[in-house]
């Protein structure tokens, strides 16, 4: 029998939908899938260009400071390599993040906005290293700032690196770009057409239920830091500003 709470917030078409109030500043969380594309690996330059024009479009119309920590599976999967020494599987998924950070810089500034690279592994040819403070003040200047290597660590993933930097800047919560979902269901909606979306979960209540939106190190410490994290689509085209002035569009974790 499925627990109270799952009935009472399975997400309902005719339910008032409250609205947060302004975002000031936010830490957008993309995965390196969603740069592959149709492609599946590597990166899709039309995909790039179009998140891109997105994040420009949400953070002029919106006035909102955007942050990003992207991913690096459409490079390097760990999992996938199960006989190598884990440390050295998660060095090179740091490095992958490092790459598609620089892809995701360029593509801002050919249109024109000034963005900064910051790495928790020093790699000083090729970008800055992050500190705290200097990340705030870019952010401050107008700059998107994008965040990568994730937290610099081994057995850590870029989920945690996102909910660590987000507290780290002041930010008022984690966009969770997901590839064509919309939010956290009850089930995969890509295989199950009757599964429903939550609107809104407790932190706590993604571990209980093992709903898979981040691993649990993530979970613990949006929670630890009351730092709500909203699930949506990232390859909608709007979906980032939409979210950004509805957040019920997507899932609220809080």
């Amino acid at each position: 029998m499925e627990p109270d709470y799952l009935q009472l917030r399975l997400f309902d078409m005719d339910e008032d939908e409250s609205q947060f109030s302004g975002f000031k500043r936010v830490l957008l969380k993309l995965s390196g899938e969603a740069l592959a594309g149709e492609l599946g690996y590597g990166v899709d330059e039309t995909v790039a260009k179009r998140i891109a024009k997105e994040i420009i479009e949400a953070k002029n119309d919106l006035l909102v400071q955007i942050a990003i920590v992207v991913g690096g599976g459409n490079i390097w999967r760990g999992a996938q390599h199960p006989n190598m020494d884990r440390t050295t599987a998660d060095y090179n998924g740091m490095l992958a993040t490092v790459m598609n950070a620089k892809v995701m810089k360029s593509m801002l500034e050919d249109m024109g906005q000034d963005a900064r690279v910051m790495s928790a592994i020093e790699i000083n040819k090729v970008t800055e290293p992050y500190i705290q403070g200097r990340a705030i003040r870019h952010l401050e200047k107008g700059r998107v700032v994008i965040l990568a290597a994730g937290t610099g660590n081994p057995f850590f993933t870029t989920d945690t690196a996102a909910v660590l930097r987000a507290t780290e800047l002041g930010a008022d919560a984690v966009l969770m770009a997901k590839n064509g979902v919309d939010g956290v269901y009850s089930s995969d909606p890509k295989t199950n057409p009757d599964a429903m979306r939550f609107r809104e979960l407790e932190h706590s209540q993604v571990n209980e239920m093992k709903l898979k939106v981040m691993d649990i190190t993530a979970t613990a410490l949006a929670e630890d830091n009351k730092m709500p994290i909203i699930v949506f689509d990232g390859l909608k085209v709007g979906g980032l500003e939409e979210i950004l002035t509805n957040p019920s569009a997507g899932t609220i974790i809080r």
